[in-house]
């Protein structure tokens, strides 16, 4: 087989290999890295597959295998209410960059597995889970469990076929698939299977929360956020929970009188982890651009915000198509669907 040739079959499988390695590791940037770094592998070792088993599932086993080298060597990824209880609205903490924060995936970049074999506890999961809800979940399970999970539930491979890949043995696997779907339970958000591609009802709470938030006004994001509403901003290791909470932090970030005044905003809706999603520039006082500032992921229930993770990721902007500073408005249209 020559380069051209590699490259051809290799690529075909790119989109879902990056899916794949993000819902391993929790993170666009490294599963970007472990993608190539499986280019490689299987470049190196051409000579040594025969084709006992297809293209495709060789080149994920050394995804996982590449995947799980990595998280041999770091801890999980989480969000700030993972680690600590929620925050005072007066209190401000200094941006963590030690630790290894959840990262967003664009939609523009991703396509869905085939739909896995209906068993027992199968519910657990759905085919197309990439929310980041689902993400954190499966941060709780352990490396060779999150593979063993993603392969049988996800892709629907058989309990043999995800035994060989993994180099273990059949009741191996089937002891940490029951595992994996007990844990996921006790850590997956209340309803998780209600939630769909996200519906018009969301895109117009979502439309009214970027007018609202653009204008800063705080009356009319008060009428939009769930009693019990958590924001959370990683790398800022600081989350709040509450209505009244999450407005003290706004008030202080938009009072042009206050040292935490962060200055104005502009939003566009973006696709983003299949669920409600913006990008957020912000233009500081005296600056005359908006600059890159945040992926903002939020889930909707009942036609209001129940969470916001604004994700401070400006590096991750290109990869959702989006330019790192603008003057003025946005062109039409943005990125944001699945491209």
């Amino acid at each position: 087989m020559d380069a051209d040739e590699f490259t051809a079959l290799t690529e075909r499988h790119r989109r879902e290999l990056r899916v794949h390695c993000y819902r391993m590791l929790g993170s666009f940037e490294e599963a970007e890295d472990v993608v190539q770094e499986t280019f490689l592998r299987a470049w190196r070792n051409i000579d040594r597959f025969e084709g006992r088993s297809t293209p495709r599932a060789w080149l994920y086993k050394i995804a996982t295998n590449a995947c799980l080298d990595v998280l041999g060597s770091r801890s999980r990824r989480v969000l700030p209410h993972h680690r600590t209880g929620p925050s005072d609205p007066g209190v401000s903490l200094e941006p963590r960059e030690d630790i290894p924060w959840l990262q967003p995936f664009p939609d523009r970049l991703w396509e869905p597995a085939a739909p896995a074999e209906t068993e027992p506890d199968h519910e657990v999961v759905a085919g197309e889970t990439i929310e980041l809800a689902f993400l954190a979940a499966l941060q709780h399970l352990p490396p060779r469990q999150r593979a063993a999970l993603l392969l049988r539930d996800l892709l629907g491979w058989p309990a043999k076929q995800v035994a060989e890949q993994l180099g273990t043995g059949v009741a191996s696997v089937n002891s940490a698939l029951q595992r994996a779907r007990a844990t996921l339970r006790e850590h997956l958000p209340a309803r998780r299977l209600d939630w769909p591609s996200p519906t018009e009802r969301e895109r117009a709470v979502l439309r009214k929360y970027i007018d609202a938030m653009e204008r800063a006004d705080l009356t009319a994001v008060a009428e939009l956020l769930a009693e019990d509403v958590r924001t959370t901003m990683p790398p800022w290791p600081m989350w709040f929970r509450g209505r009244d909470s999450v407005l003290a932090a706004l008030a202080a970030s938009w009072d042009t009188g206050s040292p935490d005044h962060v200055g104005r905003f502009l939003l566009r809706p973006i696709g983003a982890n299949h669920q409600p999603a913006v990008a957020s520039y912000v233009r500081r006082p005296g600056d005359d651009e908006f600059r890159a500032f945040a992926i903002g992921l939020l889930r909707i229930a009942n036609d209001q915000v129940t969470e916001v993770h604004a994700i401070h990721e400006p590096r991750l902007f290109p990869a959702f198509g989006l330019p790192a500073t603008w003057t003025d408005e946005f062109p039409e249209p943005l990125p944001s669907q699945p491209g």
